[in-house]
């Protein structure tokens, strides 16, 4: 399956690393607004050329688009990638708002195309061990689970951090994916959210890149707390933050009839997986037994790839993708909100 990338920003450099590794997914052409960095990335696959995006979509020699544009250009971009009939992976979220996103499904559709979005770090062996754990039955039927994301905020690492603090971005919806995307393969679909939002800071500074120093405008809520329904009946208490300078809490725990389970960072496709049981009461490391190994940005394309060639499902579906975004709009809306989306559990990854 032939690539092309649009969108050759920060994150590009850790898909084109995953890419390379399978000469079976070559890099054939990209597209970004800045030429040079577009010819930079191109560079380090051979054969790749620079296109604008309209004629990547075109390419007869381009058979998935991976979308790495910022949220803003996820619906866009994957629209005009589905009409020219090419398969889609993009960046978390699907889209911005709900209506784009539900036309990309209806596009997707209607062209035979597959259409599947990140996170992929669920897809590793760090969460996919974890969810082996909660199969097992050894911590009993789970009935709760805790998430938290805490940060000061990306403007301190990130030389364009703008973005992340406009509609499209923010704590929910760039970390969110990460965590609620976890919580829904370990504890299935979501039915009601409540969420409650603040903004401490009207404006951020930039701290790195040629840009530091400058000041920007924050226009969305930066600090999130709530809870959600799931329609297993168990419920998960969520914190996401760009307003946190440090504390002292899990990534992920789950709470079960017979022990707890101890998620590991679904930002990354390793960690520790730890369990707590009543048979044996302190915490215990479990060795990695499922999930790719090793993961990286781009394991979802390659998974993807894969459920093309073999005509199965693949594990980064829209209809998860699409589901978590509604939780996440609900989360910021300040109301408790019944959700209209729900979305089928992807099969474990092969291990």
């Amino acid at each position: 399956m032939r690539v092309g990338i649009v969108g050759a920003g920060k994150i590009s450099a850790q898909y084109s690393d995953t890419l390379l590794a399978y000469p079976e997914l070559p890099v054939t052409a990209v597209a970004d607004l800045d030429p040079a960095r577009a010819s930079a990335l191109a560079d380090r696959h051979p054969g790749a050329r620079v296109l604008d995006l309209a004629d990547l979509c075109a390419s007869p020699d381009v058979d998935v688009v991976l979308n790495l544009t910022t949220p803003a250009g996820h619906a866009p971009v994957a629209l005009q990638a589905i009409k020219s009939g090419k398969h889609v992976y993009g960046e978390k979220p699907l889209a911005p708002a709900m209506d784009e996103a539900r036309s990309m499904l209806t596009a997707a559709d209607e062209a035979g195309v597959r259409l599947a979005c990140a996170p992929d770090t669920v897809l590793g062996a760090g969460i996919q061990t974890a969810l082996a754990v909660l199969d097992s039955g050894v911590i009993g039927a789970p009935h709760a689970a805790t998430a938290f994301m805490t940060t000061p905020g990306h403007e301190r690492w990130h030389p364009d951090p703008e973005f992340y603090y406009q509609p499209g971005g923010g704590p929910v919806l760039d970390m969110g994916p990460y965590y609620l995307t976890t919580l829904v393969h370990l504890l299935g679909p979501i039915r009601r959210v409540s969420g409650v939002s603040v903004r401490p800071h009207p404006t951020r500074t930039i701290g790195s890149g040629p840009k530091a120093g400058a000041g920007f405008p924050v226009t969305i809520d930066t600090h999130t707390t709530g809870y959600l329904e799931h329609a297993g009946g168990a419920v998960t208490t969520v914190l996401f933050s760009f307003d946190t300078w440090a504390a002292r809490l899990p990534h992920i725990e789950v709470y079960g009839a017979d022990g707890s389970l101890s998620v590991p960072d679904p930002n990354r496709f390793d960690g520790d997986v730890e369990i707590f049981t009543r048979s044996s009461p302190e915490w215990a490391k479990v060795s990695w037994n499922a999930g790719y190994n090793p993961g990286g940005r781009g394991t979802g394309l390659v998974d993807l790839a894969s459920a093309v060639e073999t005509g199965t499902p693949h594990r980064t579906g829209a209809d998860v993708a699409l589901h978590v975004l509604e939780v996440m709009l609900a989360l910021t809306s300040g109301e408790v909100t019944e959700l209209t989306t729900t979305c089928t559990v992807p099969d474990r990854a092969p291990s």
